[in-house]
């Protein structure tokens, strides 16, 4: 009843006429740029940072909502129209879902995505309204060895489960890492890779961080590899679906969720697995086989609820433990913590008005998500057009007005080069952006963590396991680091078995 209460006046908050005008912004401006060529959700936040910077901490982050969830939408609609996912939770809506537009149901599909998004973001943030304050709670309780363990795990299972090897997943983190340690250490105020620059000494800021990994590196990625003609976007018409793709889609909305939240409330790297899982149920639930891999359209309405469910439920880890666990949760926090706030256990009762006020908003950004989509749907097919080159070089000058926006220092510019070209290097052997990222967020804290539980134990590494938490923690952190020689040893006696019966 208290969450209920709570949040009824979270939409006191949001339903005021200027954070309903931001909140129809953020949705604007997120579709719009997410629905670009190569741009995900993360570049689409880390590109409009800045632009909040003028607002109170609400209205920012009730604008922050609205970009989230549109640029969400933006990357599966150019999944769907021209075969370029622009993050890789809208990949599965590219299998269906091309095929779809190829054939001429476009429209359906951008339809059922559209109402798979509001769907699961809906169930997902009913779901996040009940859980976060009672994770909240039980978070008051955990100390630093905890906590520790806690991040070890989001470290190891995001460099798990993307990228194409762990190797580069853990050299991705430790790029992060490193770049995390630049800047005067916390707790003896010595300078650490600062290289003698008083600039450096307070650190680089995560906003440049995200903004050269992600826009500048793949805007040079993009350069290097560009050729001169640019996609075709295919027309879409006026989206709106049949009685018969309503039969076929409902109970794919309603599934998606069961599979998307869970994965977004642990650290388990993001929307990719749900949004492949959901895929696979839907592929093996469905009556209509021989539709799928040419334009099943449940192979878009569930993947696409799964992701949405997903979004919110990073919210849950990210609000209650201060651990994003997807590049744009990383990207939240950074404007958190660009206002002085600290997501974490004591966020429910420090920052009440604002916490209520950004999940009631997210409420409010999935009802203007819906009305204002699906009849533009048309107009952002349009915005594919634009040609490659101006595409990107608009981009390259927004990240650096966000970059010196930052901190009005030139420097910083010089910074944000370096960055992009780590990122650009990053992308031409392979290694997942979201590690490096995750590593400069967490990686400071992560430390002073470790350095509490080791000075509360005079220095006994059995600190860092004396809990039932941390020790159940450290299992489930083995558990995914030895999981594929479990399988290899597994398959061995399968193997010897089968060869012994034929």
């Amino acid at each position: 009843m208290n969450a209920f209460s709570s949040l009824m006046d979270g939409f006191g908050t949001a339903l005021t006429p200027i954070n309903l005008l931001w909140a129809a912004v953020g949705v604007l401006l997120g579709t719009a740029i997410g629905v670009l060529p190569g741009i995900g959700p993360a570049m689409a936040v880390a590109l409009l940072l800045p632009v909040t910077y003028g607002l109170e901490p609400t209205g920012a982050f009730i604008m922050f909502a609205g970009i989230y969830y549109g640029a969400m939408f933006g990357g599966s609609t150019t999944s769907i129209l021209l075969n370029t996912p622009g993050e890789s939770a809208a990949v599965v809506a590219a299998i269906e879902g091309n095929p779809m537009a190829k054939s001429g149901r476009g429209a359906q599909a951008l339809a059922a995505a559209a109402i798979g998004h509001f769907a699961g973001g809906m169930i997902g943030t009913v779901l996040l309204v009940a859980l976060a304050p009672k994770v909240a709670d039980l978070a008051v309780d955990i100390g630093a060895p905890d906590y520790f363990a806690i991040m070890v795990l989001a470290f190891i299972a995001v460099t798990s489960v993307l990228g194409s090897s762990r190797i580069r997943g853990l050299a991705s983190l430790l790029i992060g890492l490193t770049l995390g340690l630049v800047g005067l250490d916390q707790m003896t105020g010595q300078q650490r890779l600062t290289f003698g620059s008083l600039q450096l000494a307070d650190g680089i800021d995560v906003v440049i961080v995200a903004v050269g990994l992600f826009a500048i590196g793949e805007a040079l990625w993009v350069a290097a590899h560009l050729r001169r003609t640019s996609g075709q976007a295919i027309p879409v018409g006026r989206p709106w679906l049949g009685r018969q793709d309503v039969r076929r889609t409902w109970k794919s909305w309603l599934r998606g969720p069961l599979i998307g939240f869970p994965f977004g409330a642990i650290p388990a790297g993001g929307a990719e697995i749900p949004t492949f899982l959901s895929y696979v149920t839907e592929k093996r639930l469905s009556q209509h086989k021989d539709e799928w891999g040419k334009g099943a359209i449940e192979g878009v309405a569930g993947p696409e609820s799964a992701s949405s469910a997903s979004a919110a439920g990073t919210l849950v880890s990210m609000l209650t433990l201060g651990l994003p666990t997807t590049a744009v949760a990383a990207v939240m926090l950074a404007a958190f913590q660009q206002y002085g706030i600290q997501p974490g256990p004591l966020l429910f009762e420090r920052e009440s008005e604002l916490v209520w006020g950004l999940i009631a908003s997210l409420f409010v950004g999935m009802v203007l998500l819906l009305a204002l989509n699906l009849p533009l749907a048309p107009l952002w097919a349009k915005l594919l057009r634009i040609p490659r080159p101006y595409l990107y070089a608009g981009i390259l000058f927004f990240a650096a007005v966000g970059a010196y926006a930052v901190g009005g220092e030139a420097i910083d510019l010089v910074i944000l080069l370096i960055i992009g070209l780590i990122g650009f290097g990053m992308r031409r052997y392979g290694l997942p952006v979201l590690p490096a990222v995750i590593g400069v967020i967490l990686g400071p804290n992560a430390e002073q963590q470790l350095r509490r539980a080791l000075q509360i134990s005079d220095g006994s590494v059995s600190g860092l396991v004396d809990t039932p938490f941390s020790v159940s923690v450290y299992a489930v952190v083995a558990l995914i680091v030895l999981w594929p020689l479990l399988r290899k040893l597994a398959r061995g006696p399968l193997k010897s078995r089968r060869n012994v019966t034929e």
